[in-house]
């Protein structure tokens, strides 16, 4: 599963918040509709089993509500995707990375055995399907959630190589899955942003404070604030026994170590994690040309990086919506190079279902410092909206997705958008940009609006009110930008298209509705029925008639 993963430290930040924010897309050919919903305690499960390895894990007694971004139909799992907990702290999981056969022979994944030829069936390990439902109810800092994380994972292993974000007011942490039972995890430093495509991505690792340190892991004393490293308490032996340390000077390179080195990366990987260096420290380094310190193929890219100036909640937005603008690569460009166009993997792509962004905010009371953004579908054409995260419900908007397409859920609306964009992208990016820049600029605007009257409102209740209805006047205000110029303009265009591909073509109906960005050719043919008046075989018969 292809996610990209952008964490920015609090003095990395325009306003001193922790940041994290992840896209999460489908596999390839399909997509898995997403909502936004509040878990309560009393809907969190005390023996917890997993859909796909049937791993079942007894859960504590006292878990507290959170936010997450589920899947919509059922039969996959859960797969609560990101969230932020009542203790204020936040989490985002997965970011499905890679790994060597030296790793996997050493510790193998952990994979589901169903019964054959007499033998009783066998479970997995966890993977993302369960990790943020098991986890995030039950930790009450980021960095509690490294470690309780690196126990279950210990315990019952992982079927898959995983990089999961955990984040609170002060600390990020990014914590790596080593084949079936082994992790590291890494603070974000405060100054620096990190970028994540599907590679195992921590390049320096000091394994010998990450041991010293160990006793210092369930401690939040204040003395033990330069905590910067953990891992498994044998991951010494495990390098050792196995012969991962490639260094000729000692010094542990992870990504050496542990991760992947294949053709592959350099088109679906790298360039990505290139792309979004480039774009935040477009000074710092050399990126393009004969000269280029780091190229989209460079397999020494930095994890992290001091940016060369602050990084906003507009900046992350663009970083994972990008397909490569300004180079040669960019899929959607009329210049440069038709062999280099869409030669690599683009961050923002058709398929991804959400992008969520974690905003914990300094100098606020605990019950509003936290934004959840939220956007769904193709981020290239989408919008990212601000919700307080400390709530009871979410707005029925964002909540009631479902298999069926409707336009009263803003993930259907969105996705329909993305479609059709996509398919007449110049004549669309113009008002896709418009409606981006109202809706992100009322969404800021309603945060300061609200955040000025929960700072004279005391009442806990009251203020639990103010919250809910910020939410649902930003809900609101989202559902009728998105009934506006975008979706009307870009159906107008699409149906223009379609009117031509039907009249000056032998196409079938099914291969216009593909070649124009539908997922299933009922959608072309209910929206041609509803503009037109009648069907594309209508059109067509009274065309040549």
């Amino acid at each position: 599963m292809g996610c990209t993963t952008i964490l920015v430290g609090k003095k990395a930040s325009y306003d001193g918040s922790t940041m994290i924010a992840r896209n999460d897309d489908s596999g390839s050919g399909h997509y898995m509709p997403k909502k936004f919903v509040v878990v309560h305690p009393e809907e969190q499960p005390r023996k917890y089993k997993s859909v796909i390895s049937h791993v079942e894990i007894d859960l504590p007694d006292d878990p507290m509500g959170y936010t997450s971004v589920p899947n919509a139909v059922d039969g996959e799992g859960l797969w609560a995707a990101s969230g932020v907990n009542e203790a204020n702290v936040g989490m985002t999981a997965t970011e499905t990375i890679t790994s060597n056969p030296r790793v996997l022979g050493a510790d193998p994944l952990v994979t589901y055995q169903p019964a054959k030829d007499g033998k009783e069936e066998a479970a997995g390990g966890i993977g993302e399907e369960d990790i943020v439902s098991i986890v995030l109810p039950y930790i009450h800092s980021a960095r509690e959630g490294v470690i309780r994380l690196g126990s279950i994972l210990e315990k019952y292993g992982t079927y898959e190589m995983n990089g999961i974000a955990f984040q609170d007011q002060n600390e990020i942490w990014w914590l790596e899955t080593i084949g079936g039972h082994h992790w590291m995890a890494r603070k974000v430093p405060d100054e620096a942003y990190v970028v994540m495509p599907n590679q195992l991505g921590i390049d320096k690792f000091d394994l010998e404070k990450a041991l010293r340190d160990q006793e210092k892991y369930r401690c939040p004393c204040e003395e033990y604030a330069d905590l910067e490293y953990m891992c498994s308490a044998d991951l010494k032996e495990f390098i050792s026994k196995n012969h991962l340390d490639l260094s000729m000077d000692g010094v542990l390179n992870p990504r050496d170590a542990f991760g992947s080195h294949d053709d592959s990366d350099h088109v679906y990987n790298t360039p990505r994690a290139w792309y979004m260096l480039r774009n935040l420290n477009p000074k710092t380094k050399i990126w393009d040309g004969v000269n280029a310190e780091f190229t989209p193929y460079s397999d020494d890219l930095p994890w992290c990086m001091i940016p060369e100036k602050k990084i906003t909640v507009e900046d992350v937005k663009y970083v994972l919506s990008s397909h490569y603008q300004g180079t040669s690569y960019d899929p959607y460009a009329s210049y440069g190079e038709k062999e280099q166009r869409g030669a690599f993997r683009s961050i923002g792509v058709n398929r991804t279902d959400f992008l969520s962004l974690i905003q914990m905010r300094p100098g606020m009371e605990k019950d509003c410092n936290i934004l959840e953004w939220v956007a769904f579908a193709s981020n290239a054409f989408n919008v990212l909206v601000p919700f307080y995260a400390t709530i009871d419900t979410t707005p029925d908007y964002f909540s009631s997705t479902t298999r069926e397409v409707t336009t009263d859920s803003f993930y259907w609306v969105s996705r329909m958008i993305g479609a059709m964009a996509d398919a007449s992208y110049k004549s669309s990016i113009f008002h896709i940009e418009r409606y981006q820049e109202r809706v992100m600029s009322k969404g800021h605007e309603y945060i300061n609006q609200y955040d000025e009257l929960l700072a004279k409102e005391s009442n806990a209740e009251k203020r639990m009110q103010l919250r809910q209805e910020a939410n649902q006047t930003i809900a609101d205000m989202v559902k009728k930008e998105t009934g506006k110029t975008p979706q009307e303009h870009i159906q107008t265009k699409v149906i223009e298209l379609a009117k031509e591909r039907i009249v000056d073509t032998e196409e079938t109906v099914s291969q216009i509705a593909y070649s124009l960005g539908f997922q299933y050719p009922q959608h072309l043919c209910r929206l041609f029925k509803r503009r037109v008046g009648c069907t594309p075989n209508e059109y067509r018969n009274q065309a040549l008639a």
